[in-house]
């Protein structure tokens, strides 16, 4: 089955060691395959090009670009692959922007390898990591910023069942088995709700779901 697939899994840091160490962690797993490294964060958009992984581990504080700019890159790239944020730093003002550029959520550089492996499989299936503080933050910044309400409005009945069910955190193609859908239509569904709430990315899509009372 295709969800048995081999996870493709690029790593980003510029401390050789700790690259070391996830490779070491997920070497042992039987759905996941380390297929590249990289150095800092343009070497990591260059491999992700390169090597189109499903998944890219990436720290946040690297020399030239890093982690965040890199994140910006690959979404002006249009590539595919989700990336987690691996760091070291817990404060939110490091966290919350490479959320906001794109990351599908993040870890700790201490974390358990079990733990580890879960949130790769968890956000290639589709799903956003985040702490409940960090959740909290974003929630307070869409408020200060007024949020866009008005933009709900525009949303179909059915784009609005969607949107429940993002913020709910599933996968596209968990919505589409539970909306009976194709992948390719609950794909367009997404895209118009993002474009009609003028977010960025289905974390954002999920945040502004929940501040209006949205699914989960």
């Amino acid at each position: 089955m295709a969800e048995n697939r081999v996870i493709k899994v690029l790593l980003v840091d510029d401390h050789q060691v700790v690259r070391r160490g996830l490779r070491t962690f997920l070497e042992v797993q039987d759905d996941i395959e380390v297929v590249g490294e990289a150095a800092d964060g343009a070497e990591g958009v260059e491999r992700a090009e390169e090597l189109r992984p499903d998944v890219v581990l990436m720290d946040v504080k690297m020399p030239g670009m890093d982690g965040i700019e890199a994140l910006r890159r690959l979404r002006e790239l249009a590539n595919p692959a989700r990336v987690l944020i691996v760091t070291s730093f817990t404060e939110q003002r490091t966290v919350i922007p490479a959320l906001r550029a794109g990351a599908a959520g993040y870890v700790y550089k201490d974390v358990d390898p079990d733990a580890l492996a879960g949130a790769i499989r968890s956000v290639h299936a589709g799903h956003v990591l985040l702490q409940p503080e960090v959740a909290d933050a974003l929630l307070s910044q869409e408020e200060a910023g007024g949020g866009g309400q008005g933009r709900g409005n525009a949303l179909t009945d059915r784009e609005r069942e969607v949107l429940a069910l993002i913020a709910d955190g599933r996968s596209n193609r968990e919505i589409a088995r539970a909306l009976v859908l194709s992948e390719k239509t609950v794909k367009t569904h997404v895209s118009n709700i993002l474009m009609k709430l003028d977010l960025a990315d289905r974390t954002q899509a999920a945040l502004w779901a929940v501040r209006h009372g949205i699914g989960a």
